[in-house]
């Protein structure tokens, strides 16, 4: 049983899959903190004085009636900066390593396997069947 349990926990892609939500976690602290400090600021400058930000108040007077977008369009960013890092430092470096350096898949679909298969056999039947007839 726990045999069982530690070839689960070696097995590469376990393994892979717990660096990437450490790394993941800590690259979202990192582009939040950017946001929080950048990109929400910038966006107060839009909302009126005494608000919290930009966006806008469904009842005057009253403050809990606020809807914020600027919180909105921070999670956005937050997503595109991310998605856009990932991508650019992770995902297109290692698709290229791949092409270069990485083997051919060599697993064959079904219709190319029958006509190795076939080309194997007629091979087969010419180099047998020539030799028979010629004696």
């Amino acid at each position: 049983m726990l045999k069982g349990f530690k070839d689960f926990l070696l097995r590469g892609n376990v393994v892979d899959l717990a660096v990437a939500v450490v790394i993941g976690t800590a690259f979202v602290a990192v582009v939040t903190a950017f946001t929080d400090g950048i990109i929400t600021p910038l966006l107060a400058v839009f909302g009126r004085s005494g608000e919290l930000g930009l966006g806008f108040q469904l009842v005057a007077g009253k403050p809990a009636t606020f809807i914020a977008v600027g919180p909105i369009i921070t999670a956005a960013l937050d997503f595109l900066i991310i998605a856009a890092l990932l991508y650019f430092i992770l995902v297109l470096p290692a698709t290229k390593a791949k092409t270069r350096w990485g083997t051919a898949d060599t697993a064959l679909t079904d219709n190319q396997l029958l006509v190795e298969i076939r080309d194997l056999l007629a091979e087969g039947r010419n180099g047998s069947s020539g030799g028979k007839h010629e004696s």
